[in-house]
């Protein structure tokens, strides 16, 4: 008896979950303030962001077990913080229609079946399909397999974009993949070796679009660097400014942009395309790994246009899943 009468109220218990409970809802409400002066803590939880909901039925678990009120009281401000960021992605805001289906996929530089990936991607209904991570063995494994399908195309280094209407002004963007003094004295040759993105103009029967294909730098997590994002970050400032200064009204961006739309890194792309998964996706549309997705770092981005559907292809042969999107104007 003496016992379960000195047993604390049940307001009173858990204060360790019920901090634990305040400390995750801030985190979430205030990611855009994580420092990125270390290790690029900022843009790693902001990569990951949707993923801290794990934690609320963990630390809900905690708190029925020790019966605590406070903890389940503190826990309404992580879930209320958590479906504002990422509720409205739950919900179906696709629409019927579209005047062009679009598709963007990393084939893998690895891919064993480079023919089997273009079959599956010819057999889409896609417009216009963009490719990236292309080696020079499998580009004319591509061309040969896309060319009944894809009258027009045009390879730029490591990246691609295949159409059924005219292409034109087709032309390598600067994602400063090549940097420092001597980037400027190489030859062209050398430096086409780096191109991981170009832009080419469409000719829709609503006029012309501007498309951009892009493979932005890669990123890795190690104990030295913590999450090393340089050449990812240098590349998403000169597509930014490369957008910037894009002249057509309507403009799609399709490719591997390695990383969530929700880092800050992406700032100077987002602040003036949107992800048609957000505007009429279904659900967050992760792609990578293939075998199981945990972050959409596949991405396809318009301004001017209207995004009706987006969604994730198939599986091929890649370790990246397929994006596709319809737009209308």
């Amino acid at each position: 008896m003496i016992r379960v009468a000195s047993r604390p109220a049940p307001w009173k218990r858990g204060p360790v979950l019920a901090a634990l409970a305040l400390l995750l809802g801030l985190i979430m409400q205030l990611h855009a303030r994580i420092p990125n002066r270390i290790g690029n803590l900022g843009s790693l939880a902001e990569t990951v962001l949707p993923w801290f909901g794990l934690f609320i039925p963990v630390l809900l678990a905690g708190a029925l077990w020790r019966r605590s009120a406070s903890a389940v009281a503190a826990l309404l401000l992580p879930a209320v913080v958590w479906l504002n960021l990422f509720g409205p992605l739950l919900s179906d805001k696709s629409h019927a229609g579209g005047d062009l289906t679009v598709v963007s996929h990393n084939v893998g530089a690895d891919n064993p079946d480079p023919a089997g990936t273009a079959r599956d991607l010819s057999a889409s209904g896609a417009d216009l399909l963009a490719l990236v991570e292309i080696t020079p063995q499998a580009k004319p494994v591509y061309e040969k397999a896309l060319a009944k399908t894809y009258p027009y195309h045009s390879v730029r280094g490591t990246v691609g974009l295949w159409s059924r209407l005219p292409l034109s002004d087709t032309e390598p963007v600067d994602t400063a993949m090549d940097y420092g003094p001597l980037a400027a004295t190489k030859p062209d040759a050398v430096k086409a070796a780096y191109t991981r993105a170009l832009r080419a103009t469409v000719a829709t029967h609503r006029g012309p679009l501007a498309v951009y294909v892009a493979h932005l730098g890669s990123v890795r997590v190690n104990p030295r660097a913590g999450f090393w994002t340089d050449s990812r970050d240098r590349g998403a400032r000169a597509l930014g400014q490369a957008v910037a200064a894009e002249q057509n009204e309507r403009v799609v961006l399709l490719g591997d942009l390695n990383g969530a739309t929700d880092d800050r890194a992406f700032a100077a792309i987002t602040s003036q395309l949107r992800s048609t998964q957000d505007a009429a996706g279904s659900g967050f549309g992760f792609t990578w790994p293939a075998t199981f997705p945990v972050v959409r770092i596949d991405q396809i981005l318009v301004r001017g246009v209207t995004p009706e559907s987006s969604w994730s292809l198939p599986a091929t042969a890649s370790d990246h899943l397929p994006v596709a999107a319809e737009i209308s104007w």
